[in-house]
């Protein structure tokens, strides 16, 4: 009698251990599936974009993230277009919907994952007073244009050391080099001017900066590197804000990784 109860008892054990181990099949699957969810080019290039924005301090610095995002967005579309260097790093983001008291000119080097310098930077006497509203690609309109552009060759004319700007988005800011649209200083481009009149002067249209820093971001742009203009125009749209084609070609489907040949 004792034997047969003990034989009960392990036959009674061992088949509850089975029924608490036990879990249906599809729930294994599923858990594995999600576990081995591939991460897609888009969700990598947005990791990617938000850890140099991390690592470079940008959020301290005022540069809003999602116009940072719209820059490298370009950047990358120009790369994979050839229209840049396949060894550039730098990007220069201006941001005109802050005002122009604040530093709203960012260069960047993406690789270093480093601001080279946060700068005030000057709009077009058309385009507003302290904040610019209204943008144009035409001769005489003195307005700031919008857009991705490349910056070019120095040259020296009448505010001294120059550099040509080439705009890349047609209507938006191809007649650039028409409108003589360059990077040059300008001495009310200044905390002085700001005191003064409650914001910084104004250009006939060119992201003019401070003699006390033109040299360096002359020097650190020059060259064929990618330079954004961002500011609020409904009608602004750019071949070079696709993210997806900017996401396959940082993280394409082969496995190679172009963040680190950048």
């Amino acid at each position: 009698m004792r034997k047969y109860f003990w034989w009960i008892t392990c036959v009674t054990l061992l088949f509850s251990i089975t029924i608490i181990s036990w879990e249906p099949v599809n729930a294994t699957n599923k858990t594995v599936a999600k576990v081995n969810a591939p991460v897609s080019a888009k969700e990598l290039f947005e990791q990617y974009v938000d850890e140099v924005y991390q690592a470079a301090n940008l959020q301290a610095s005022g540069l809003d993230e999602v116009v940072f995002k719209k820059a490298v967005t370009g950047f990358m579309n120009l790369k994979s277009a050839q229209k840049i260097s396949p060894f550039s790093s730098v990007l220069t983001v201006v941001d005109f919907n802050k005002s122009s008291r604040e530093k709203r000119m960012w260069i960047i080097d993406l690789v270093e994952k480093h601001l080279l310098i946060n700068t005030w930077v000057a709009h077009g006497q058309g385009s507003g007073d302290d904040v610019a509203n209204s943008f144009s690609n035409t001769d005489e309109s003195h307005q700031s244009s919008l857009g991705f552009y490349l910056a070019d060759d120095i040259y020296v004319g009448k505010h001294g050391r120059s550099l040509h700007l080439d705009g890349l988005d047609a209507g938006f800011n191809d007649a650039a080099r028409a409108r003589e649209i360059v990077v040059h200083a300008a001495p009310y481009v200044s905390q002085g001017t700001i005191n003064q009149l409650g914001r910084l002067g104004r250009s006939w249209g060119c992201p003019a900066v401070s003699p006390e820093v033109s040299n360096q971001v002359i020097d650190d742009i020059k060259g064929k590197t990618v330079f954004f203009i961002n500011g609020n125009d409904s009608n602004y749209n750019s071949k070079y804000l696709n993210e997806d084609l900017s996401a396959d070609y940082v993280f394409p489907t082969n496995g190679e990784n172009k963040i680190a040949k950048l």
